[in-house]
């Protein structure tokens, strides 16, 4: 059967026809089909795909990445419906995957992210184009790898959220980026993204508390707030699309990482 590829959970989807009606429920994902030069078959967004910033005048928005409206889906008729294993619920994938074809990903870390792109070249008929993007994407991996190698090792808690504080906990891809900016997460084991409270913040040392701009967007008052609560180490403000997102922007996010060195 040359008309059916498996996903990344290893699922088989089949192969949408020509013309692609894609809807996508995950932003960095929207954004890597915008520069795998599938823009014109994007029928459907989320409200999170905020980049490239026309879209959401030119596109049609069927709701969150926890929730969407089935009866737009349903308008915009679309052949294939793209997912991601912990941006969408299970309930939501099931869901779809009765009427559609829908291909889910799974992403811990940079290996998979290029797997994902090499597997949209598949799907989308664009294998060159993901090729060269997975090349420039392993060059700047590189030339990333050898500025870090000597740089001192921090120890840093990585906050996503407040009220409750919340981590990006181990075995997520925000914790492989950190491991390769030579940050050792200190985060609690488990979940993999634990909410902490003061009492373990008062007993932790580190040298970085990064705080991310999404999904909670912290901005400069947030660090006054964070270093009062007893942890030991120094407030940072980052960018969380450069540590989360892991499709195009990877092409961005080691420039950046050298930027917080």
């Amino acid at each position: 059967m040359h008309n059916r590829t498996k996903d990344q959970l290893g699922r088989t989807t089949v192969l949408p026809s020509w013309p692609f009606r894609i809807i996508s429920l995950v932003p960095s994902e929207t954004e890597l089909l915008v520069d795998l030069g599938l823009e014109e078959y994007l029928v459907g967004i989320t409200k999170f795909c905020v980049h490239p910033g026309h879209l959401k005048k030119t596109k049609t928005i069927v709701g969150g990445t926890k929730k969407v409206s089935f009866d737009k889906i349903a308008e915009l008729k679309p052949n294939i419906i793209l997912c991601n294993k912990e941006e969408n619920s299970k309930e939501i994938v099931e869901a779809l995957e009765k009427k559609y074809a829908v291909h889910v990903s799974e992403v811990n870390n940079i290996k998979n992210a290029l797997d994902l792109i090499k597997q949209y070249g598949t799907l989308f008929n664009c294998v060159e184009k993901s090729e060269i993007l997975v090349s420039k994407i392993e060059g700047k991996q590189k030339s990333f790898k050898t500025f870090i190698e000597h740089k001192p090792k921090k120890r840093v808690l990585y906050f996503i959220w407040k009220k409750p504080w919340m981590l990006a906990g181990k075995d997520t891809f925000i914790d492989y980026l950190l491991q390769l900016n030579g940050f050792i997460n200190m985060s609690p084991e488990n979940p993999r993204y634990p909410t902490i409270d003061n009492d373990f913040l008062n007993n932790t040392k580190v040298d970085l508390a990064l705080l991310s701009s999404e999904p909670f967007p912290f901005k400069e008052q947030h660090i006054n707030d964070i270093e009062n609560t007893g942890l030991e180490g120094k407030g940072l403000l980052v960018d969380g699309e450069y540590f989360s997102w892991y499709g195009s922007r990877l092409l961005l996010a080691f420039e950046y990482f050298k930027s917080l060195h």
